[in-house]
């Protein structure tokens, strides 16, 4: 098993349908079942993720049900990849994004590219501005699955750059800088153990800066390669997530960069990193994120 790919759900049974769908081999381009598994981990949803949801998506699909009185998903993800059997992990910590066809394919290309590699994609919103705006301006679930259907994105899921905004730290577009969190990464399991996995630390509902931590964490790491893929992406639904889904008046950053202090025992700032090698290729619809 090359790749295991850990996706952490909660409440979003709505959401978990598609983005299971977009990882699946039915929808991903060149890879097959023996490449890669996915990991769904329930993190303590009111309504349990239904086992045939999960498995329904492939065989080389599993649920893992986490019972927490936690609102962080930190802890599910540590347990994902603690039940992987891949030699590299893949991470989503909102399981409310979808990948686009070649995510997984060019993600396992990419880690041959060098011998300690940090693989990541960018990220988009679904919906005509950045969720934190568009919601605002009555874009909901109902809005979203009429825009899904008329995207016909099952058949061609590189038509989701049609329907999507650069999501604020993907800004810049492909040859943006460096975004300061990864909505997708995929490192060597052992990288991944050597800086001791998410820092349970953090028990902000969503995490708070966890991902952000643990970025600079593996970037931190003498004789890693920062690998960025072209061309593909996640996409976060809408689903009333505690940051993404919140007018920015709302935004909990300032509770979480409190938090963060108070662990870290300093500001939280992006670590600096040199530019990127780059893998992949470009779809027409995704050819207008180039720059932005």
């Amino acid at each position: 098993m090359r790749l295991s790919i850990i996706v952490i759900f909660h409440d979003m049974r709505r959401e978990a349908a598609r983005t299971l769908h977009s990882l699946s081999t039915a929808y991903q381009r060149g890879v097959s079942e023996a490449d890669y598994e996915v990991i769904a981990v329930d993190n303590a949803s009111a309504e349990p993720l239904p086992e045939s949801l999960v498995t329904g998506a492939g065989p080389n699909f599993r649920l893992i049900r986490h019972e927490t009185t936690s609102v962080s998903p930190v802890e599910a993800v540590n347990l994902g990849v603690a039940a992987a059997r891949g030699a590299a992990v893949a991470i989503i910590v909102d399981g409310a994004r979808m990948a686009s066809p070649g995510l997984v394919g060019t993600s396992l290309q990419a880690l041959n590219l060098a011998a300690q590699p940090v693989v990541y994609a960018r990220s988009w919103h679904l919906g005509p501005d950045v969720q934190n705006r568009s919601i605002l301006e009555g874009y909901d679930q109902a809005r979203e699955d009429a825009l899904l259907a008329e995207a016909n994105w099952q058949d061609d899921g590189y038509r989701l750059f049609d329907i999507s905004t650069l999501a604020q730290t993907s800004a810049g577009g492909f040859f943006g800088p460096v975004p300061s969190e990864f909505s997708w990464v995929v490192v060597a399991r052992e990288l991944f153990e050597a800086v001791e996995g998410f820092d349970v630390r953090f028990t902000s509902p969503g995490g708070g800066l966890v991902n952000q931590h643990f970025r600079n964490r593996v970037l931190a790491r003498p004789g890693v390669t920062l690998v960025q893929i072209l061309g593909e992406g996640v996409f976060h639904q809408v689903h009333g997530g505690v940051a993404t889904n919140v007018p920015m008046k709302q935004h909990p950053v300032g509770r979480y960069r409190q938090e963060y202090m108070d662990i870290i025992g300093e500001e939280f700032a992006a670590l600096p990193v040199s530019t990127p090698l780059y893998i992949g290729s470009l779809s027409e619809p995704a050819r207008r994120f180039l720059q932005d």
